[in-house]
Protein backbone atom coordinates (compact mmCIF):
# COMPACT_ATOMS: atom_id res chain seq x y z
CA UNK A 1 0.00 0.00 0.00
CA UNK A 2 1.55 3.34 -1.08
CA UNK A 3 1.54 6.42 1.11
CA UNK A 4 2.08 10.17 1.03
CA UNK A 5 4.37 11.72 3.64
CA UNK A 6 3.50 15.40 3.97
CA UNK A 7 5.41 18.09 5.81
CA UNK A 8 2.74 20.70 6.45
CA UNK A 9 2.63 24.39 7.26
CA UNK A 10 4.24 25.55 4.01
CA UNK A 11 2.92 28.47 1.97
CA UNK A 12 2.23 27.63 -1.66
CA UNK A 13 2.39 29.98 -4.62
CA UNK A 14 2.11 29.92 -8.38
CA UNK A 15 -0.28 28.68 -11.04
CA UNK A 16 -1.89 25.29 -11.53
CA UNK A 17 -4.04 23.98 -14.38
CA UNK A 18 -6.83 21.50 -13.63
CA UNK A 19 -6.80 18.13 -15.35
CA UNK A 20 -9.53 16.98 -17.71
CA UNK A 21 -12.78 16.10 -15.95
CA UNK A 22 -12.71 12.55 -14.55
CA UNK A 23 -16.49 12.14 -14.55
CA UNK A 24 -16.78 13.33 -18.15
CA UNK A 25 -13.97 11.02 -19.25
CA UNK A 26 -15.75 7.90 -18.02
CA UNK A 27 -18.82 8.81 -20.11
CA UNK A 28 -17.20 9.89 -23.36
CA UNK A 29 -14.82 6.92 -23.35
CA UNK A 30 -17.80 4.56 -23.23
CA UNK A 31 -19.42 6.51 -26.07
CA UNK A 32 -16.58 5.44 -28.38
CA UNK A 33 -18.28 2.01 -28.48
CA UNK A 34 -21.18 3.50 -30.48
CA UNK A 35 -19.32 3.62 -33.82
CA UNK A 36 -16.66 1.74 -35.73
CA UNK A 37 -15.14 5.03 -36.87
CA UNK A 38 -12.17 6.78 -35.26
CA UNK A 39 -12.80 9.14 -32.36
CA UNK A 40 -10.14 11.48 -30.98
CA UNK A 41 -10.50 12.76 -27.41
CA UNK A 42 -8.26 15.45 -25.92
CA UNK A 43 -7.58 16.42 -22.27
CA UNK A 44 -7.94 12.87 -20.93
CA UNK A 45 -6.54 12.80 -17.36
CA UNK A 46 -3.81 10.33 -16.45
CA UNK A 47 -5.59 8.85 -13.43
CA UNK A 48 -6.21 5.33 -12.23
CA UNK A 49 -9.98 5.09 -12.94
CA UNK A 50 -9.65 6.47 -16.47
CA UNK A 51 -6.60 4.33 -17.29
CA UNK A 52 -8.44 1.24 -16.05
CA UNK A 53 -11.41 2.01 -18.31
CA UNK A 54 -9.12 2.54 -21.31
CA UNK A 55 -7.49 -0.82 -20.54
CA UNK A 56 -10.94 -2.44 -20.32
CA UNK A 57 -11.92 -1.00 -23.71
CA UNK A 58 -8.69 -2.38 -25.21
CA UNK A 59 -9.45 -5.85 -23.84
CA UNK A 60 -12.90 -5.59 -25.44
CA UNK A 61 -11.27 -5.00 -28.84
CA UNK A 62 -11.15 -1.21 -29.10
CA UNK A 63 -8.03 0.01 -30.93
CA UNK A 64 -6.42 2.67 -28.74
CA UNK A 65 -3.69 5.03 -29.94
CA UNK A 66 -1.92 7.38 -27.52
CA UNK A 67 -1.34 10.49 -29.64
CA UNK A 68 0.10 12.82 -26.96
CA UNK A 69 0.13 12.98 -23.14
CA UNK A 70 -3.56 13.98 -22.98
CA UNK A 71 -4.88 12.93 -26.39
CA UNK A 72 -6.05 9.46 -27.50
CA UNK A 73 -7.67 7.97 -30.58
CA UNK A 74 -10.23 5.16 -30.23
CA UNK A 75 -11.68 2.88 -32.90
CA UNK A 76 -14.21 0.23 -31.90
CA UNK A 77 -14.31 -1.74 -35.17
CA UNK A 78 -14.12 -5.26 -33.78
CA UNK A 79 -15.66 -5.64 -30.33
CA UNK A 80 -15.26 -9.09 -28.76
CA UNK A 81 -18.61 -9.65 -27.08
CA UNK A 82 -17.49 -13.07 -25.87
CA UNK A 83 -14.88 -11.39 -23.71
CA UNK A 84 -17.75 -9.91 -21.69
CA UNK A 85 -18.64 -13.42 -20.48
CA UNK A 86 -15.18 -14.16 -19.09
CA UNK A 87 -13.88 -14.09 -15.53
CA UNK A 88 -11.15 -11.65 -16.60
CA UNK A 89 -13.80 -9.13 -17.74
CA UNK A 90 -15.80 -9.52 -14.53
CA UNK A 91 -12.74 -8.91 -12.38
CA UNK A 92 -11.62 -5.89 -14.39
CA UNK A 93 -15.03 -4.26 -14.74
CA UNK A 94 -16.14 -4.87 -11.15
CA UNK A 95 -13.28 -2.74 -9.83
CA UNK A 96 -14.50 0.32 -11.75
CA UNK A 97 -17.90 1.94 -11.25
CA UNK A 98 -17.73 3.69 -14.63
CA UNK A 99 -17.89 0.29 -16.36
CA UNK A 100 -21.69 0.32 -15.94
CA UNK A 101 -21.83 2.86 -18.79
CA UNK A 102 -20.76 0.34 -21.43
CA UNK A 103 -24.32 -1.07 -21.25
CA UNK A 104 -26.06 1.69 -23.22
CA UNK A 105 -23.62 1.81 -26.15
CA UNK A 106 -23.39 -1.98 -26.47
CA UNK A 107 -27.18 -2.37 -26.37
CA UNK A 108 -27.57 0.33 -29.01
CA UNK A 109 -25.01 -1.16 -31.37
CA UNK A 110 -25.14 -4.91 -30.73
CA UNK A 111 -28.39 -5.56 -28.86
CA UNK A 112 -26.69 -7.27 -25.91
CA UNK A 113 -24.25 -6.57 -23.11
CA UNK A 114 -22.94 -7.89 -19.81
CA UNK A 115 -21.70 -6.11 -16.72
CA UNK A 116 -20.77 -7.22 -13.20
CA UNK A 117 -21.83 -5.27 -10.15
CA UNK A 118 -19.58 -2.22 -10.44
CA UNK A 119 -17.05 -1.10 -7.85
CA UNK A 120 -15.90 2.40 -6.93
CA UNK A 121 -15.93 4.34 -3.69
CA UNK A 122 -17.50 2.75 -0.60
CA UNK A 123 -19.42 5.86 0.40
CA UNK A 124 -22.85 4.37 0.94
CA UNK A 125 -25.65 2.95 -1.14
CA UNK A 126 -25.28 3.73 -4.84
CA UNK A 127 -28.14 2.01 -6.58
CA UNK A 128 -28.40 1.15 -10.27
CA UNK A 129 -32.18 1.31 -10.60
CA UNK A 130 -32.17 4.46 -12.76
CA UNK A 131 -29.89 2.79 -15.32
CA UNK A 132 -31.91 -0.41 -15.56
CA UNK A 133 -35.39 1.14 -15.43
CA UNK A 134 -34.45 3.52 -18.24
CA UNK A 135 -32.99 0.76 -20.41
CA UNK A 136 -36.07 -1.40 -19.76
CA UNK A 137 -38.28 1.47 -20.96
CA UNK A 138 -36.34 1.36 -24.21
CA UNK A 139 -36.98 -2.37 -24.58
CA UNK A 140 -34.07 -4.05 -22.80
CA UNK A 141 -34.44 -7.28 -20.82
CA UNK A 142 -32.25 -7.71 -17.75
CA UNK A 143 -31.23 -10.93 -16.02
CA UNK A 144 -29.00 -11.52 -13.01
CA UNK A 145 -26.77 -14.55 -13.62
CA UNK A 146 -25.39 -16.89 -10.97
CA UNK A 147 -21.97 -15.22 -11.01
CA UNK A 148 -23.53 -11.87 -9.99
CA UNK A 149 -23.33 -10.56 -13.55
CA UNK A 150 -26.10 -8.65 -15.28
CA UNK A 151 -27.02 -9.86 -18.79
CA UNK A 152 -28.89 -7.25 -20.81
CA UNK A 153 -30.29 -7.84 -24.27
CA UNK A 154 -32.95 -6.55 -26.63
CA UNK A 155 -34.66 -7.50 -29.85
CA UNK A 156 -34.49 -3.83 -30.77
CA UNK A 157 -34.52 -0.63 -28.74
CA UNK A 158 -37.54 1.64 -29.25
CA UNK A 159 -37.94 5.25 -28.18
CA UNK A 160 -40.07 5.91 -25.13
CA UNK A 161 -41.11 8.61 -22.67
CA UNK A 162 -39.58 8.26 -19.23
CA UNK A 163 -39.50 10.19 -16.00
CA UNK A 164 -36.30 9.29 -14.19
CA UNK A 165 -36.74 8.43 -10.52
CA UNK A 166 -33.61 10.46 -9.75
CA UNK A 167 -31.43 12.83 -11.75
CA UNK A 168 -28.56 10.33 -11.92
CA UNK A 169 -25.60 11.56 -13.97
CA UNK A 170 -24.33 8.13 -15.01
CA UNK A 171 -27.90 6.83 -15.36
CA UNK A 172 -28.78 9.70 -17.72
CA UNK A 173 -25.59 9.12 -19.70
CA UNK A 174 -26.28 5.40 -20.08
CA UNK A 175 -29.85 5.96 -21.23
CA UNK A 176 -28.89 8.71 -23.67
CA UNK A 177 -26.21 6.52 -25.26
CA UNK A 178 -28.76 3.74 -25.73
CA UNK A 179 -31.48 6.06 -27.04
CA UNK A 180 -29.41 7.74 -29.76
CA UNK A 181 -29.72 4.59 -31.93
CA UNK A 182 -33.17 3.44 -30.79
CA UNK A 183 -36.08 3.50 -33.24
CA UNK A 184 -38.28 6.56 -32.83
CA UNK A 185 -38.30 9.34 -30.25
CA UNK A 186 -37.11 9.16 -26.64
CA UNK A 187 -38.06 11.80 -24.11
CA UNK A 188 -36.15 11.88 -20.82
CA UNK A 189 -37.59 14.06 -18.07
CA UNK A 190 -35.68 14.75 -14.84
CA UNK A 191 -32.47 14.10 -16.75
CA UNK A 192 -29.23 15.12 -15.04
CA UNK A 193 -27.99 18.38 -16.53
CA UNK A 194 -24.42 18.46 -15.16
CA UNK A 195 -21.76 19.81 -17.55
CA UNK A 196 -20.55 16.20 -17.97
CA UNK A 197 -23.89 15.19 -19.53
CA UNK A 198 -23.92 18.35 -21.65
CA UNK A 199 -20.45 17.46 -22.95
CA UNK A 200 -21.51 13.88 -23.71
CA UNK A 201 -24.53 15.15 -25.67
CA UNK A 202 -22.35 17.58 -27.61
CA UNK A 203 -20.00 14.76 -28.53
CA UNK A 204 -22.90 12.52 -29.61
CA UNK A 205 -24.36 15.33 -31.74
CA UNK A 206 -20.96 15.71 -33.42
CA UNK A 207 -21.14 11.97 -34.12
CA UNK A 208 -24.52 12.41 -35.85
CA UNK A 209 -27.01 11.99 -32.99
CA UNK A 210 -30.17 14.11 -32.87
CA UNK A 211 -30.63 15.49 -29.35
CA UNK A 212 -32.51 18.62 -28.26
CA UNK A 213 -32.81 20.18 -24.84
CA UNK A 214 -29.09 19.77 -24.14
CA UNK A 215 -28.17 21.40 -20.83
CA UNK A 216 -31.71 21.10 -19.46
CA UNK A 217 -33.49 18.35 -17.53
CA UNK A 218 -35.73 17.53 -20.50
CA UNK A 219 -33.95 15.74 -23.34
CA UNK A 220 -35.56 14.68 -26.61
CA UNK A 221 -33.69 12.18 -28.76
CA UNK A 222 -34.53 11.11 -32.31
CA UNK A 223 -32.91 7.76 -32.98
CA UNK A 224 -30.53 7.41 -35.92
CA UNK A 225 -29.27 4.32 -37.73
CA UNK A 226 -25.56 5.09 -37.55
CA UNK A 227 -23.04 7.27 -35.73
CA UNK A 228 -19.68 8.50 -36.98
CA UNK A 229 -16.26 9.55 -35.75
CA UNK A 230 -15.48 12.96 -34.28
CA UNK A 231 -12.96 15.02 -32.30
CA UNK A 232 -13.83 15.94 -28.73
CA UNK A 233 -12.11 18.11 -26.10
CA UNK A 234 -13.00 17.57 -22.46
CA UNK A 235 -13.75 20.22 -19.84
CA UNK A 236 -11.39 20.91 -16.95
CA UNK A 237 -12.28 19.01 -13.78
CA UNK A 238 -14.44 21.28 -11.63
CA UNK A 239 -13.77 19.06 -8.59
CA UNK A 240 -10.07 19.80 -8.92
CA UNK A 241 -10.86 23.50 -9.24
CA UNK A 242 -12.84 23.42 -5.98
CA UNK A 243 -10.12 21.37 -4.30
CA UNK A 244 -7.47 23.94 -5.26
CA UNK A 245 -9.63 26.80 -3.94
CA UNK A 246 -9.92 24.97 -0.62
CA UNK A 247 -6.19 24.19 -0.57
CA UNK A 248 -5.30 27.86 -1.13
CA UNK A 249 -7.54 28.94 1.76
CA UNK A 250 -6.30 26.30 4.19
CA UNK A 251 -2.61 27.04 3.52
CA UNK A 252 -3.09 30.85 3.32
CA UNK A 253 -1.51 30.71 -0.12
CA UNK A 254 -1.68 32.85 -3.26
CA UNK A 255 -2.64 30.61 -6.16
CA UNK A 256 -3.95 31.10 -9.69
CA UNK A 257 -6.06 28.30 -11.17
CA UNK A 258 -5.76 28.47 -14.95
CA UNK A 259 -8.32 27.79 -17.69
CA UNK A 260 -11.20 26.75 -15.43
CA UNK A 261 -14.13 27.33 -17.86
CA UNK A 262 -15.92 29.66 -15.45
CA UNK A 263 -19.37 29.12 -16.92
CA UNK A 264 -19.26 25.41 -16.07
CA UNK A 265 -18.40 25.82 -12.37
CA UNK A 266 -21.96 26.53 -11.22
CA UNK A 267 -22.18 27.44 -7.53
CA UNK A 268 -18.68 26.25 -6.62
CA UNK A 269 -17.00 29.68 -6.40
CA UNK A 270 -20.03 31.20 -4.66
CA UNK A 271 -20.13 28.53 -1.92
CA UNK A 272 -16.45 29.08 -1.12
CA UNK A 273 -17.01 32.86 -1.15
CA UNK A 274 -19.73 32.38 1.47
CA UNK A 275 -17.08 30.70 3.58
CA UNK A 276 -15.07 33.93 3.40
CA UNK A 277 -12.60 32.99 0.68
CA UNK A 278 -11.67 35.77 -1.73
CA UNK A 279 -11.86 34.58 -5.33
CA UNK A 280 -11.15 36.88 -8.26
CA UNK A 281 -12.11 36.03 -11.81
CA UNK A 282 -9.47 36.98 -14.37
CA UNK A 283 -10.57 36.08 -17.89
CA UNK A 284 -10.93 32.28 -17.60
CA UNK A 285 -8.70 31.97 -14.53
CA UNK A 286 -9.42 32.11 -10.81
CA UNK A 287 -7.01 34.04 -8.58
CA UNK A 288 -7.08 33.26 -4.85
CA UNK A 289 -5.01 35.75 -2.83
CA UNK A 290 -3.30 34.71 0.40
CA UNK A 291 -5.63 35.13 3.40
CA UNK A 292 -4.61 34.64 7.00
CA UNK A 293 -8.27 34.74 8.05
CA UNK A 294 -11.58 34.00 6.34
CA UNK A 295 -15.00 34.30 7.95
CA UNK A 296 -18.06 32.14 7.29
CA UNK A 297 -21.22 34.09 6.53
CA UNK A 298 -24.48 33.55 8.38
CA UNK A 299 -27.85 33.35 6.68
CA UNK A 300 -29.73 36.65 6.46
CA UNK A 301 -31.93 35.71 9.44
CA UNK A 302 -28.82 35.17 11.55
CA UNK A 303 -28.91 31.36 11.53
CA UNK A 304 -25.82 29.22 10.95
CA UNK A 305 -24.76 28.73 7.34
CA UNK A 306 -25.65 25.32 5.90
CA UNK A 307 -23.66 23.88 2.99
CA UNK A 308 -25.57 21.06 1.34
CA UNK A 309 -25.08 19.07 -1.84
CA UNK A 310 -27.72 18.96 -4.57
CA UNK A 311 -28.11 17.94 -8.22
CA UNK A 312 -26.73 20.44 -10.72
CA UNK A 313 -26.80 23.40 -10.64
CA UNK A 314 -26.56 22.85 -6.88
CA UNK A 315 -23.29 22.33 -5.04
CA UNK A 316 -21.66 19.08 -6.12
CA UNK A 317 -21.46 16.30 -3.50
CA UNK A 318 -17.86 15.64 -4.57
CA UNK A 319 -16.76 18.89 -2.88
CA UNK A 320 -18.63 18.50 0.41
CA UNK A 321 -15.55 16.89 2.01
CA UNK A 322 -13.33 19.77 0.86
CA UNK A 323 -15.78 22.40 2.17
CA UNK A 324 -15.86 20.63 5.53
CA UNK A 325 -12.06 20.67 5.83
CA UNK A 326 -11.89 24.35 4.83
CA UNK A 327 -14.40 25.22 7.58
CA UNK A 328 -12.12 23.81 10.30
CA UNK A 329 -9.81 26.86 10.12
CA UNK A 330 -12.42 29.51 9.29
CA UNK A 331 -13.84 32.11 11.65
CA UNK A 332 -17.38 30.97 12.46
CA UNK A 333 -19.38 27.77 12.24
CA UNK A 334 -21.16 25.85 9.50
CA UNK A 335 -23.49 22.87 9.19
CA UNK A 336 -22.36 20.53 6.41
CA UNK A 337 -25.20 18.37 5.05
CA UNK A 338 -24.18 15.51 2.76
CA UNK A 339 -27.55 14.33 1.44
CA UNK A 340 -26.62 11.75 -1.16
CA UNK A 341 -24.22 9.30 0.53
CA UNK A 342 -24.50 8.13 4.10
CA UNK A 343 -20.82 7.18 4.56
CA UNK A 344 -19.04 10.14 3.03
CA UNK A 345 -18.62 12.07 6.29
CA UNK A 346 -17.07 9.18 8.19
CA UNK A 347 -13.55 10.53 7.58
CA UNK A 348 -14.11 13.35 10.10
CA UNK A 349 -12.62 11.23 12.90
CA UNK A 350 -9.21 11.81 11.29
CA UNK A 351 -9.78 15.57 11.30
CA UNK A 352 -10.82 15.45 14.95
CA UNK A 353 -7.59 13.59 15.71
CA UNK A 354 -5.75 16.44 13.96
CA UNK A 355 -7.39 18.93 16.32
CA UNK A 356 -10.48 20.04 14.39
CA UNK A 357 -13.72 20.81 16.25
CA UNK A 358 -16.42 18.80 14.51
CA UNK A 359 -19.66 17.30 15.77
CA UNK A 360 -20.87 14.42 13.62
CA UNK A 361 -24.62 14.81 14.11
CA UNK A 362 -25.59 11.73 12.08
CA UNK A 363 -24.29 9.95 8.94
CA UNK A 364 -25.37 12.87 6.77
CA UNK A 365 -24.65 16.00 8.86
CA UNK A 366 -21.69 17.51 10.67
CA UNK A 367 -21.31 20.82 12.48
CA UNK A 368 -17.87 22.40 12.11
CA UNK A 369 -16.70 25.00 14.61
CA UNK A 370 -13.98 26.99 12.91
CA UNK A 371 -10.86 27.79 14.92
CA UNK A 372 -9.65 30.81 12.91
CA UNK A 373 -6.10 29.34 12.86
CA UNK A 374 -5.80 29.88 16.65
CA UNK A 375 -5.35 26.12 17.06
CA UNK A 376 -3.62 24.79 13.93
CA UNK A 377 -4.18 21.21 12.87
CA UNK A 378 -1.39 18.77 13.75
CA UNK A 379 0.08 16.06 11.55
CA UNK A 380 -0.99 12.45 12.16
CA UNK A 381 -1.06 9.08 10.40
CA UNK A 382 -4.30 8.30 8.56
CA UNK A 383 -5.85 6.22 5.78
CA UNK A 384 -7.69 7.58 2.72
CA UNK A 385 -11.17 5.97 2.61
CA UNK A 386 -12.23 7.29 -0.82
CA UNK A 387 -11.16 9.71 -3.55
CA UNK A 388 -12.72 12.91 -2.22
CA UNK A 389 -12.04 12.29 1.46
CA UNK A 390 -8.48 11.40 0.47
CA UNK A 391 -7.77 14.74 -1.19
CA UNK A 392 -9.52 16.54 1.69
CA UNK A 393 -7.17 14.85 4.14
CA UNK A 394 -4.26 15.85 1.90
CA UNK A 395 -5.42 19.49 2.07
CA UNK A 396 -5.68 19.22 5.87
CA UNK A 397 -2.16 17.73 6.05
CA UNK A 398 -0.72 20.53 3.89
CA UNK A 399 -2.02 23.08 6.40
CA UNK A 400 -1.09 21.12 9.54
CA UNK A 401 1.94 21.56 11.75
CA UNK A 402 4.42 18.71 11.50
CA UNK A 403 4.44 15.49 9.52
CA UNK A 404 1.40 13.58 8.26
CA UNK A 405 1.24 10.20 6.55
CA UNK A 406 -1.73 9.23 4.36
CA UNK A 407 -2.01 5.52 3.54
CA UNK A 408 -4.04 3.99 0.70
CA UNK A 409 -3.26 6.83 -1.70
CA UNK A 410 -4.36 4.59 -4.56
CA UNK A 411 -7.77 6.10 -3.78
CA UNK A 412 -6.44 9.62 -4.42
CA UNK A 413 -4.68 8.44 -7.60
CA UNK A 414 -8.03 7.25 -8.92
CA UNK A 415 -9.19 10.85 -9.32
CA UNK A 416 -6.21 13.24 -9.16
CA UNK A 417 -3.46 13.28 -11.77
CA UNK A 418 0.13 13.30 -10.40
CA UNK A 419 -1.17 15.37 -7.49
CA UNK A 420 2.05 15.14 -5.48
CA UNK A 421 4.26 16.42 -8.34
CA UNK A 422 1.85 19.22 -9.25
CA UNK A 423 1.51 20.49 -5.68
CA UNK A 424 5.24 20.17 -5.03
CA UNK A 425 5.74 22.52 -7.98
CA UNK A 426 3.77 25.11 -5.95
CA UNK A 427 5.99 24.64 -2.91
CA UNK A 428 4.38 21.72 -1.10
CA UNK A 429 6.47 18.98 0.52
CA UNK A 430 4.84 15.67 -0.42
CA UNK A 431 6.88 12.49 -0.70
CA UNK A 432 5.40 9.36 -2.25
CA UNK A 433 6.47 6.22 -0.35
Amino acid sequence: MNAFEITGGKKLSGSITPQGAKNEALQVLCATLLTEQRIIIDKIPDIRDVNNLISLLEEMGVEVEHLSPEKYAFQAKNIDLEYLTTKAFREQASSLRGSIMILGPLLARYGKAYTPRPGGDKIGRRRLDTHFLGLQKLGAKIEVLNDDTYRVNTAGLKGAYMLLDEASVTGTANIVMAAVMAKGTTTIFNAACEPYVLQLCRMLINMGAKITGVGSNLLTIEGVDELFGCDHTMLPDMIEVGSFIGMAAMTASEITIKNVHLKTLGLIPEVFRRMGIRIEEKYDDLYIPAQEHYEIESFMDGSILTIADAPWPGFTPDLISVALVVATQARGSVLVHQKMFESRLFFVDKLIDMGAKIILCDPHRATVIGQDRKVPLKGIQMVSPDIRAGVSLLIAALSAEGRSVIQNIEQIDRGYQHIDKRLNALGANIVRR
